[in-house]
């Protein structure tokens, strides 16, 4: 059986995956871009949690990571599109269908990148907070 970490992130990946981009989880970056974009899942960071002892519950905020990727002459306008998809798949539910308490993205920071014989990239890292709770930090 997942655990809620496993359960919350495969949840975020199966929406992002119902995006026009293409939604990948921990993998490399592909050798091409795809037309609508690309998006990346990291895990990231659950990072300390707060306890509380009657129960015993581990509240944490969780930082995933989502890589956005656009490539072409209209990357610009692309990319935009593509982080406001991402957005509105979090803002549809924000608690994941209850598994999360809280589901929160930051704004993304985008950098250009050149790409020698090929059109340039616009790319950012969207930080994503998940504000859950478990029972056991390792369950």
């Amino acid at each position: 059986m997942p655990t809620p970490r496993e359960t919350i992130l495969a949840t975020l990946h199966a929406r992002l995956s119902a995006l026009p981009a293409t939604a990948l989880r921990g993998d490399v970056l592909p050798e091409r871009v795809p037309t609508a974009g690309l998006l990346v899942l990291r895990d990231g960071e659950p990072g300390e949690p707060e306890v509380t002892l009657s129960p015993l519950r581990y509240h944490y905020q969780h930082r995933a990571e989502i890589e956005a990727v656009v490539q072409g002459v209209a990357r610009d306008g692309a990319f935009d599109t593509l982080c406001a998809n991402v957005g509105a798949a979090i803002a549809a539910d924000r608690t994941l269908g209850g598994l999360c308490d809280w589901v929160e993205a930051e704004a993304p920071r985008p950098v250009d990148l050149p790409v020698e014989g090929a059109a340039s990239l616009k790319a950012a890292l969207i930080l994503v907070l998940l504000h859950y709770s478990t029972a056991d930090p390792l369950g």
